[in-house]
């Protein structure tokens, strides 16, 4: 117990007892869980007091913040992580409990995982067992691949960038567009091209030397089969080594992320954006019309 007192309160504060420390998850999730110290209102900090008092007190949430970015990714895997459970959960969600050892270093409730490319939030987690546990919505089930994993099944992981970091592969928001099937895996030297199909919506986004992110992970598009409605990439042998796409096999879906800059290209187009330019710089062509 500590003793603190001034010329304007006198404040008893009980020392938390180390013996038990309670799970951070029921701090975080109870609504009763409160602060228990009571401070009286100082305004002008005594030179009496033992220990200073600052002029607001605020109770503080202990593992919990908004990170500053939530959902942008650069497409480089930091690890694999492997589904520990999944499924229905108490509170009538579908949850997914992954084991890993990177991402959860300095995880925080909140905080944004992209798992197989799929942007997802934290939601509960445990640095002893190394766990940590993402919702998923019923759109998210159906537009990903993520309904087919399994317990024992790797995936894909990895963290928001923090402003600080490398914009190592492009730029990936973790919003899956669709899936594509394996249809073709052939073995060159210490490299692997893998042939992914999917549809014609996607199709369109999809050019030669183009970024794609598969999975989650930054990828440049080799060729374009467009009858085929197919294309092609090829993996090195370091890649291989940390990525789960060379485990699936052929019939096997991936999750499909296209360069966002296409799409933003495509709306501008289809606004009529060009021709506004166009009418702006050259109005006497526009008037003759």
């Amino acid at each position: 117990m500590v003793l603190s007192s001034s010329l304007h309160s006198l404040c008893i504060i009980p020392h938390t007892s180390q013996s038990k420390i309670p799970s951070i998850f029921n701090l975080l999730k109870s609504p009763l869980s409160k602060t228990h110290l009571k401070f009286n209102p100082i305004f002008k900090p005594s030179s009496l007091s033992l220990f200073p008092q600052p002029s607001k007190l605020r109770p503080k949430t202990q593992n919990f913040r908004t990170p500053t970015i939530r959902s942008l990714f650069t497409g480089i895997v930091e690890e694999m992580g492997e589904i520990k459970q999944l499924g229905m959960a108490d509170h009538g969600g579908f949850d997914l409990k992954i084991h890993a050892k990177t991402v959860i270093e300095d995880v925080h409730l909140g905080d944004s995982i992209a798992v197989n490319g799929t942007c997802l939030t934290v939601t509960d987690f445990d640095t002893y067992l190394g766990e940590f546990t993402v919702g998923l919505a019923p759109e998210t089930l159906r537009k990903t691949s993520l309904s087919e994993l399994e317990p024992g099944s790797l995936v894909n992981l990895e963290r928001a960038i923090q402003p600080t970091g490398r914009m190592g592969g492009h730029f990936v928001q973790g919003h899956v567009d669709g899936t594509g099937e394996i249809v073709g895996k052939q073995v060159e030297g210490d490299s692997l091209w893998i042939k992914v199909k999917t549809d014609k919506n996607l199709m369109k986004y999809v050019v030669p030397k183009g970024f794609i992110a598969i999975d989650g992970t930054s990828l440049t598009v080799v060729d374009v089969f467009e009858e085929e409605l197919c294309f092609n990439f090829m993996l090195v042998a370091y890649t291989q080594q940390k990525v789960v796409i060379p485990l699936k096999e052929i019939g096997q879906k991936v999750n499909l992320e296209v360069d966002i800059l296409g799409k933003y290209v495509e709306r501008l187009l289809r606004s009529g954006f060009v021709d506004s330019i166009k009418d702006s710089r050259f109005p006497e062509t526009h008037n003759k019309n």
